[in-house]
């Protein structure tokens, strides 16, 4: 198989009767946010809310949405796909259907969920289908995963908006995947606020350039 036939085959999403079965077991994770030291799984204080974002490796991603005030907590994971408990190195075959996404815990009364998706819009390049810069395959596809209709509303509104800006600066049409929240499966320990733990780290987190307003 070609390189290109690999890179092709990588940003097809497989049939649910193809993807990988998984496992009962989840992975484990730690108690803590090495941040924020809040806790990554629920239950969650009262009052706080939930989003699930994917765009593009999930590194950068996250480090965006934690730097934000009245983010209570971030985890990253998987998403959007069919594979139960998957491993970081599964969702890398394209087999899964997951994506890497990141889980935003925050308190609705500092930061409303309009604000996640200003950043959510301007921090990454929506367009680009299965891939986010040179990181090529469909578990970095851009997509909204929201939890109830009101936020479907807003998700799409806003998506709207930023589709005028991008014509009115000569760019493409907007592929984000944009549907109901399925499950979310924690990454592992080691991809857990992995910037910083590794300021050097890998981030290839940019955006079009192209504000929203």
């Amino acid at each position: 198989m070609s390189l290109m036939d690999l890179l092709n085959k990588k940003s097809l999403l497989p049939l649910e009767s193809e993807a990988l079965k998984g496992r009962e077991e989840e992975i484990e994770v730690p108690p803590e946010h090495f941040v924020k030291g809040t806790t990554l799984k629920a239950p969650f204080p009262e009052g706080l809310e939930q989003a699930i974002f994917g765009m593009g490796c999930f590194w950068g991603v996250e480090r965006r949405f934690w730097e934000l005030e009245g983010v209570y907590t971030t985890a990253v994971g998987y998403s959007g796909g069919f594979t139960k408990n998957p491993t970081y190195r599964e969702v890398c075959t394209g087999m899964t259907g997951h994506n890497e996404v990141v889980l935003v815990v925050y308190d609705p009364t500092k930061l409303s969920y309009e604000n996640l998706l200003t950043t959510f819009w301007e921090d990454h390049d929506p367009t680009q289908g299965m891939q986010q810069g040179n990181d090529v395959g469909t578990q970095y596809r851009s997509g909204i995963y929201f939890l109830n209709n009101s936020e479907e509303e807003v998700i799409l509104q806003t998506k709207s908006q930023y589709q005028s800006q991008l014509d009115s600066n000569g760019l493409g049409e907007i592929t984000t995947e944009v549907t109901n929240a399925g499950p979310f499966y924690y990454a592992e320990h080691y991809h857990q606020q992995y910037l910083a733990k590794n300021p050097d780290g890998y981030c290839a987190l940019a955006g079009t350039g192209v504000k929203i307003k």
